[in-house]
């Protein structure tokens, strides 16, 4: 990794930045790891933790029971925020955010070793529930401090751009899981992937963690912490400030994002879900369809990062928004019939290109609601309150309704959410040309 040779121009002094592509390694690969750990326990959730778990009860009931575990991790998130949010504005982005990748790496591969309820009962669902918690705890930390190595290392009129590096992870990890899972399940007999095929991914993940790991300590801290330092403005009590200063930022973001929660929960852990049980797809067939559908969702988030610097923050997300709207009305249509691959195909790839329309500029966004002294605090906080109201329950609540209301109400609960990121987007100034130095 070389030594950065880029300079930050402020002025009041110049501090050198990590170059560009340490930036991308860096913030990505981090998330990369931290997604790939949370899919990988989303796919587990949605076809064999059922059996795993919850074998003596009915199907439906198991489905909904272990899709409620993984709402834990939701849960867990803003405590993980509170806790990461502090030091990261305390002590620094960068070693902060080497704590959080260890604690959710180290949870994901004890996942992979914990024995079923056959064999120590209800504490094997406890035992899933508190390492699905630590992870939770591990995640609450890591993307706010990840979008922070980017945006704080971004030139001025780059920062959407920059911002969309660390969101590529979300991509990278869910293609590398889902196709990890793909392999397993095409060598694979189902009993062999019940009994021990399920625990493959997680214990992987320890792989990307070590590479996740070795980046990060190579990564200098960002600047604008940096001349936070040198000026000394470091926050005494960051929560505490970012409570009384920025609480108002804090709920608008929150909702801002909770449509991409939603979303994005519904276009992959539900869908699995409902298409393995409902529509005839096996678990690998609809596992590769997602994957050719992420490949695009990955290049939409460049482009509508890219477009976001220079249109604007808030027009990209309010079209976005707006669009997803509509299509939580007529999606509905796409999921009917045994095993048909057109509609199914429809639904996947429009609604990942519009995932990937509001999920790019969030990255720059939830940073430049805040002052860099309490950044970290106020982005996470945000971020990680907006996966409770956004995703904690996401597949478990579609899952219900739709075998209980039918598909049409999967929809309005996904249009009732994007009305509401709608509405905050409303009432919130674009932040495309504000200082981000202060």
């Amino acid at each position: 990794m070389e030594t950065s040779t880029e300079l930050l121009h402020t002025e009041s002094t110049t501090i050198e930045r990590d170059p560009v592509k340490t930036v991308i390694f860096a913030s990505m690969i981090g998330t990369a790891v931290e997604f790939f750990d949370f899919y990988a326990y989303g796919t587990a959730a949605a076809t064999y933790f059922p059996k795993i778990f919850f074998p003596s009860l009915t199907p439906t009931i198991a489905i909904l029971l272990s899709l409620l575990t993984f709402g834990v991790a939701f849960v867990a998130r803003p405590l993980g925020s509170f806790i990461f949010g502090h030091f990261g504005d305390k002590i620094g982005r960068k070693r902060t955010l080497v704590v959080s990748l260890s604690l959710m790496g180290g949870a994901t591969v004890l996942i992979g070793f914990l024995p079923g309820f056959k064999t120590l009962g209800f504490t094997a669902v406890i035992l899933l529930c508190l390492c699905r918690f630590v992870q939770g705890i591990g995640l609450g930390g890591e993307w706010s401090g990840a979008v922070l190595v980017a945006t704080e290392n971004a030139p001025e009129n780059k920062r959407a751009l920059y911002g969309s590096f660390p969101k590529l992870g979300a991509p990278l990890g869910f293609f590398l899981c889902n196709g990890l899972f793909f392999v397993l399940e095409s060598f694979l007999t189902p009993s062999q992937m019940v009994s021990f095929g399920w625990r493959i991914p997680f214990l992987a993940s320890a792989v990307m963690v070590i590479i996740g790991l070795w980046v990060r300590k190579r990564l200098q801290e960002t600047p604008l912490f940096r001349m936070t330092q040198k000026e000394e403005n470091v926050a005494k009590s960051p929560l505490k400030e970012v409570f009384k200063t920025s609480w108002k930022q804090i709920l608008r973001g929150t909702f801002i994002v909770a449509v991409s929660y939603t979303f994005f929960f519904t276009l992959s852990t539900w869908s699995l879900t409902f298409a393995t049980t409902n529509l005839g797809f096996s678990n690998r067939e609809f596992l590769l369809l997602l994957m050719a559908a992420i490949v695009m969702f990955a290049a939409v988030i460049l482009a509508s990062s890219y477009l976001a610097d220079y249109w604007g923050r808030k027009k990209i997300l309010m079209t976005g928004t707006a669009l997803i709207a509509i299509f939580a009305v007529i999606f509905p249509v796409f999921l009917t019939g045994q095993h048909n691959v057109p509609g199914v195909c429809a639904f996947l790839f429009i609604g990942f290109f519009l995932m990937g329309i509001i999920y790019g500029p969030i990255g720059a966004v939830l940073p430049e609601l805040f002052s860099t002294k309490v950044r970290y605090s106020g982005s996470a906080l945000a971020y990680n309150l907006s996966a409770i109201v956004g995703a904690a329950f996401a597949p478990t609540i579609a899952t219900w309704l739709a075998a209980n209301w039918g598909l049409h109400t999967v929809g309005l609960y996904l249009g009732i959410m994007a009305v509401v990121s709608f509405i905050a987007l409303a009432f919130t100034k674009d932040t495309k040309n504000i200082d981000y130095t202060k």
